[in-house]
């Protein structure tokens, strides 16, 4: 293959990611951690999926890798999410104006994505997704290879090698015994697109591909009006009954299709014929077709339904609010939580934590909603803080400020010191940067398998308490990490504490926690917030 098309382009991004798909399980299982809050798999997944569509029969490649790209940009979550999306809006640039690219372009068009993922990151981090995709496309481009194959063949050669390398490169991989479980989910992808440009029969990666929900049947009404026609695909068996075999055109069933619908793509493959078709009268489709052959398989969508549960009409919704000038919105997960950001200032709160990253798409909802000339932003995750900052650039109806608060207690400690009263924005956040420091926000949760973090043996099973990477105790039993936990950080460092609970605490457990701190660190402000999070069992924030 010398040249890449938009058809095949197309093809490779839906095979790349049924391949991601079918291996999701085995990326979430890459955390550094050993709890259960590996979700890498699931945000890439869910990024390229924004970029797959059934219907990208477009032949022009620019167009496709617009579409594409568009897709991802809104899609995009978690940090690996979004330096892919980056990757691909990379190559949508080094697409520009081509209606099909050579294999000179394509490199450079992979050299454009690469600039794009290290420049949507403001600190870069060497071990990770975005080292393997530069060494990778340097190496790919230094070949001298002749075709897209050679390309991607090369690429993902090195990609593995390169991914091999990343624990050398972060400790913190190195320590749990891993590779970047992003840069392993960006090989899958490449695999897959490996395969779609290999021509291979890619059938049950496709299937697995599909998306499986529902639609909302409501969503096309007894007034409502076909207005998008129907996404009509055949698989037809040529019959020796009805027309001779080898020497049938398949240009009879093009020409006859030009004249009732567009978007149409027909392929012969020996007796099978497979086409598809955008056309208000599906049945004049299955009439022609039949006097050649029977159907193998029949597939007629309303595109008018499909339309309306993407882009719903907004019948019935809360009228807009009114302008204001300062706006805020936090992510949190829990009834408790959400509530507590609430109550400090939150005017939408986006669902989303760890293991639930919301995608720039929510955010850019969220911004809708508080309708603010300035937002101010409170991620509360560091997974999440490259989405909201993706959002805020493609954001233009407001000034988005995104507070790079990564740990619940830091957003906590910033949103409840908000004050706007000095109406100097860039003073606000200064503000509010600087209420973040000396806050300490350390976690507990359960093991999911065994490790070795810092020396300290984990089983699964256990209990860990820790800060950022850094385990602060091990037990079996859940109140004695909360314990050691709360010594490692010792509290009478610190001006107050709070302890947030989660869906698993017990009443008896907190009042013992209680008891152990009013005991211990005497006098001690401190209170606990029934946050209702999952994950972890509790949060305790020091400041």
């Amino acid at each position: 293959m010398k040249t890449l098309d938009g058809i095949l382009f197309a093809r490779m991004v839906n095979f790349g990611a049924a391949n991601l798909r079918s291996h999701v399980k085995e990326i979430n299982d890459l955390n550094v951690f050993p709890i259960p809050d590996g979700d890498t798999g699931d945000n890439m997944l869910l990024t390229i999926m924004g970029g797959v569509h059934k219907d990208l029969d477009c032949e022009v490649l620019c167009e496709v890798a617009g579409r594409v790209s568009g897709g991802m940009l809104m899609s995009a979550r978690g940090n690996s999410g979004v330096i892919l999306s980056q990757f691909f809006e990379g190559i949508k640039n080094g697409f520009s104006g081509l209606h099909t690219a050579n294999v000179r372009e394509i490199g450079e068009a992979f050299r454009q994505g690469v600039k794009q993922a290290y420049g949507s990151v403001m600190t870069p981090t060497e071990g990770t997704i975005l080292t393997v995709v530069r060494e990778a496309t340097e190496y790919a481009c230094g070949q001298n290879t002749d075709t897209a194959e050679a390309f991607l063949d090369a690429f993902i050669k090195e990609a593995k090698a390169s991914l091999k390398r990343t624990p050398e490169l972060l400790p913190v991989l190195k320590k749990a015994g891993v590779v970047d479980s992003g840069a392993a989910g960006l090989i899958y992808i490449l695999d897959g697109m490996m395969k779609a440009a290999l021509g291979e029969d890619v059938s049950e990666l496709t299937a697995a591909a599909e998306q499986t929900e529902e639609l909302d049947l409501d969503a096309f009404d007894e007034d409502s009006v076909l207005e998008f026609g129907y996404c009509t695909e055949l698989l037809i068996r040529l019959q020796n009954a009805k027309t001779d075999i080898p020497g049938f055109d398949v240009k009879v069933i093009t020409d006859y299709l030009m004249t009732i619908g567009d978007s149409i793509v027909t392929v012969r493959n020996g007796s099978i014929v497979k086409l598809h078709v955008h056309t208000m009268t599906p049945h004049k489709v299955l009439g022609f077709c039949q006097r050649y052959g029977e159907f193998l398989k029949v597939k007629i969508e309303n595109m008018s339904l499909q339309h309306n549960n993407t882009v719903p009409e907004k019948k019935g919704t809360a009228p807009a609010k009114e302008r204001k000038k300062y706006g805020v919105v936090a992510v949190a997960s829990g009834e408790g939580l959400k509530q507590t950001f609430r109550e400090i200032g939150a005017d939408v709160i986006v669902d989303g934590g760890q293991s639930m990253n919301p995608s720039a798409e929510d955010f850019i909802a969220a911004f809708d909603e508080v309708n603010a000339d300035a937002i101010f932003v409170f991620p509360n995750n560091g997974n999440i803080v490259l989405a909201a900052q993706q959002a805020a650039r493609l954001y233009k109806s407001s000034d988005v400020h995104v507070i790079e608060s990564t740990t619940i207690g830091a957003g906590y400690a910033a949103l409840s010191m908000l004050d706007t009263g000095s109406d100097d924005v860039d003073a606000i956040v200064d503000d509010l940067n600087i209420a973040m420091e000396g806050v300490v926000t350390a976690e507990i949760s359960h093991c999911v398998r065994d490790a070795v973090i810092d020396g300290k043996e984990i089983h699964r099973g256990d209990y860990i308490g820790f800060v950022g990477k850094d385990v602060l105790a091990v037990s079996e039993n859940r109140l004695t990490a909360v314990c050691e936990s709360i010594d490692e950080l010792n509290l009478s460092k610190f001006d107050f504490c709070i302890l947030i609970r989660g869906n698993d605490a017990t009443d008896r457990e907190a009042d013992q926690i209680k008891e152990y701190i009013e005991t211990r660190y005497k006098n001690k402000e401190y209170y606990i917030i029934n946050g209702g999070q999952d994950i972890y069992d509790y949060i305790i924030i020091a400041e």
